[in-house]
């Protein structure tokens, strides 16, 4: 099979690869569609975040790996004791490993688990023409959602993650710090939460452009002090969502969120950050962070399905998977137009 395989920063090779053999609990997936994300762009760039030097204690995988772990396909085989799944089964995958036996776990906390692990990091991904996954981690997708919209399922769960486990209610006013794609996504997903009002802020005018068309309030913080047009526009900002992941955008978020508002940080932040915790004191408001997602795929495949998160509206190009590298990796650092580049894997 044809695969996208890492071998080191900036060595990502595609070439022919045996198909894993499914084992007992798991299930072989050809792909349809796989996205392109953060994740896979800091392995290509910086090599980080794939599993080097040992196997990771439950995918029992490691370096040179297949990247991609945003994906939808077709059930090809299934394995010894799987049960609910069937081959030729319209799918997409939820991709985090975990033990089911340690006290995260055990509590429901499962993407809080100590062996806590991604598929295509740490473990051969989805872009490729197939893939071995875990059974735990196939949702079906009905026919309403197309193979395009389940490639998006992953990172949408990201963003609905954070906004769910914010504070926000019905009626209150957000603002998204960074307008890539998991901010374009915390738009439409705080949105459809029943914000009133979102501000995208960023600054690159094509990002912004998208966050408006997905009916944001486009602010550029290089052109405009953010925080006060924001307060003037506004009366006050009760969530901002963290997803720059920089110390500018960390302390505007802080600096903006009304008496008793909430900052949620989605960004994974590379460096550490200052925050200013006198000013969240004197305001009563609280800074929290989210990893990932838990329980929560079938509601967004739902939500999806029903027409309530227009997540085509995010995808800007779809490439082939020989032109991963050059059109997808080496572009998305270089071309802010793009938010979400889909990798057509299926044929």
């Amino acid at each position: 099979m044809k695969a996208a395989v890492w071998y080191g920063a900036k060595d990502v090779r595609v070439e022919e690869r045996e198909e894993r053999q499914v084992q007992s609990g798991q299930v072989k997936i050809k792909v349809e569609y796989a996205g392109i994300c953060g994740s896979d762009l800091h392995a290509y760039h910086h090599g980080v975040g794939i599993q080097e030097g040992q196997e990771h204690p439950l995918s029992r995988q490691k370096a040179p790996l297949v990247l991609g772990h945003e994906f939808s396909g077709v059930v090809a085989e299934v394995g010894e004791h799987v049960s609910g799944i069937e081959k030729g089964q319209r799918v997409v995958i939820e991709p985090l490993y975990h033990c089911g036996v340690c006290e995260y776990c055990l509590h429901g906390n499962y993407n809080q688990c100590v062996d806590f692990g991604f598929v295509g990091l740490n473990s051969d991904g989805g872009f490729a023409n197939y893939v071995v996954v875990e059974a735990y981690m196939v949702h079906a997708l009905p026919d309403e959602v197309s193979f395009e919209e389940g490639a998006l399922v992953e990172p949408t769960a990201v963003a609905m993650h954070a906004v769910r486990h914010s504070s926000l209610k019905v009626g209150q006013k957000v603002v998204v710090y960074g307008a890539g794609p998991i901010g374009l996504l915390t738009v439409l997903c705080a949105k459809a939460a029943g914000a009133s009002q979102v501000y995208a802020v960023d600054i690159f005018d094509e990002r912004l452009q998208l966050a408006e068309k997905l009916g944001a309030i486009p602010v550029n913080s290089s052109k405009v002090d953010a925080t006060e047009v924001i307060n003037r526009q506004s009366g006050g900002i009760d969530v901002a969502f963290e997803a720059a992941g920089v110390q500018p955008t960390m302390d505007s978020a802080v600096s903006i969120v009304k008496k008793g508002g909430q900052v949620v940080v989605i960004a994974a932040i590379a460096e550490p950050l200052k925050v200013d915790f006198f000013q969240l004191l004197v305001k009563e408001a609280t800074v929290t962070a989210t990893l990932a997602y838990r329980h929560i795929f079938p509601e967004i495949i739902a939500l999806i399905a029903a027409g309530a998160l227009d997540v085509k509206q995010v995808i800007t190009r779809k490439i082939e998977l020989d032109d991963i590298v050059e059109e997808g990796l080496e572009l998305l650092l270089s071309d802010k137009s793009h938010a979400k580049i889909l990798v057509k894997i299926g044929g």
